[in-house]
């Protein structure tokens, strides 16, 4: 019998966070995960970078490391560059060294919110804000630095049963008060952390896919749409109280240091060849939703 082949290593950076995690629970077959927290691996360091990339050799680097705080961010613009802009850098010059892929994620911030329909990849990109500057930027020096064997996943909206994500704090907030108030003059979609684990997985299983790329669950849905979901499915399975009072509010209403894109749908077809197609966000939404325990 021919030897069975070694599993590819893949180094996660970002373990610790919503979609680290995810990608760690969620391990393809054939595939061998070395998760980073930040304690392990600080991606602003290049040198911290080098050493710990030289030591492991993964045959594919999947960046979900992120400065992800988007209204401190406007206050901390340096600690926002040196990890969404300088980290990818770094983590695509060693890559570029040692052979191995980038995969690196991103989002929808980029953009301005300013189309009426789905943003293409190509898109032109103008963010509004530090924390989608600095991600636009770390598209940049990726795509720069590692042209070849790089890939990026724009997301949007990413929640989990477990983290601070927006599912997690609408179920508090209802739990306590039994209402809340939610912009709806805010597009997206919703997605599950799991759904884009999965998608991760399969694009680090086929070096085709390389250069930019959206995945997000499938749909469309305001902040406030999200909410009344969340209220509705969330007392289905006991989460919270069966009448909780979902109420719109303008962004007006509810101003916040960063500026956000008023729509920012996420256009996937670019993935669809590859056997990618996503589900609606509202059987997501149920699924995750289901992991998390009644009070």
């Amino acid at each position: 019998m021919p030897p069975a082949s070694s599993p590819t290593k893949v180094l996660i950076t970002g373990a610790g966070g919503q979609v680290g995690r995810m990608l760690l629970d969620a391990v393809a077959e054939g595939f061998e995960a070395i998760a980073c927290t930040h304690a392990d691996l600080d991606i602003g360091s290049g040198d911290a970078v080098r050493e710990v990339i030289g030591r492991h050799r993964p045959a594919v680097i999947i960046n979900a490391a992120a400065y992800t705080a988007v209204d401190k961010a406007e206050s901390e613009p340096d600690a926002a560059q040196r990890i969404n802009a300088e980290g990818p850098r770094h983590l695509a010059a060693v890559a570029r060294e040692g052979g191995a892929r980038l995969i690196h994620i991103s989002t929808d911030f980029v953009f301005d919110g300013a189309a009426s329909q789905p943003y293409r990849p190509d898109a032109a990109t103008n963010p509004l804000s530090v924390y989608g500057r600095t991600k636009r930027d770390g598209e940049r020096a990726v795509l720069e630095t590692l042209p070849e064997r790089s890939t990026i996943v724009r997301t949007a909206w990413v929640y989990a049963a477990t983290g601070t994500n927006f599912v997690r704090t609408m179920l508090r907030v209802m739990r306590a008060t039994g209402a809340v108030r939610v912009v709806a003059d805010q597009v997206g979609t919703p997605t599950a952390a799991r759904s884009l684990a999965e998608a991760l997985w399969r694009i680090a299983g086929n070096p085709e896919i390389r250069g930019i790329h959206h995945w997000t669950d499938a749909g469309v849905a305001s902040w406030y749409d999200f909410a009344v979901a969340i209220a509705e499915d969330g007392a289905a399975l006991g989460l919270v109280p069966p009448e909780v009072t979902v109420t719109p509010i303008t962004t007006a209403q509810y101003p916040t240091p960063a500026r956000r894109p008023s729509y920012s749908v996420l256009e996937k077809r670019s993935l669809g060849p590859y056997g990618l197609s996503p589900l609606h966000w509202r059987k997501r939404l149920r699924a995750v939703l289901k992991e998390i325990p009644s009070a």
